[in-house]
């Protein structure tokens, strides 16, 4: 199976949103181009921040979430990029705080940004890394989904995203490989 050669880290761009939940896909793709020693740097023609990882792109898009798929989509048409080809970090409700998995294709799950890059590239056949950030109904707290993952995390949660981060990002060899039933079966036996 072809490996991945776009890597795209999903947020919403600006200070105030910076720490939020729903940024944890940027989370994902900062530490990435830090650990490749990447510069993320502005590019109009793909609406975001680019760089590089070995012989994949990485992207950051900087429209609002619900418009990432643009962004992609310009990236993965000029590059030549198959949907199989991309991987887009996440943060996923659906997952506790510190869980973190890897599949192909599915749903959006009425995540905005997984829906809009659906639309944009007409395939939901891309890679997804899904960074469990909680649900707020699980979690007991009467708060509206939306306000939810526009707010940081407590400094336990935070402490349990990151560590979830920390394991993807030592997979990124496998992802880029195409070595995906490794990937997954070390992810999702690593859990805490």
């Amino acid at each position: 199976m072809a490996g991945i050669r776009l890597i795209v880290g999903l947020g919403n761009p600006g200070a105030e949103y910076a720490q939020t939940r729903h940024n944890a896909g940027f989370w994902f793709i900062e530490r990435l181009a830090e650990q490749e020693a990447s510069a993320m740097r502005p590019d109009r023609r793909f609406f975001g921040l680019a760089g590089r990882c070995g012989d994949a792109w990485l992207l950051a898009p900087q429209t609002y979430m619900n418009r990432s798929g643009g962004s992609v989509a310009a990236m993965a048409n000029f590059y030549r990029v198959s949907p199989e080809e991309i991987l887009v970090a996440h943060d996923e409700l659906d997952l506790p705080a510190g869980g973190v998995r890897l599949k192909r294709g599915g749903g959006h799950a009425g995540h905005n940004g997984l829906r809009d890059i659906a639309a944009r590239l007409g395939s939901a056949d891309f890679w997804r890394l899904r960074l469990g950030i909680g649900h707020p109904r699980v979690l007991g707290l009467d708060q509206a989904v939306a306000d939810y993952v526009l707010h940081r995390p407590p400094a336990a949660q935070l402490a349990s995203i990151e560590a979830a981060l920390e394991r993807a990002l030592a997979l990124v060899p496998e992802f880029l490989r195409g070595d995906f039933s490794a990937a997954m079966q070390r992810l999702h036996t690593q859990e805490p």
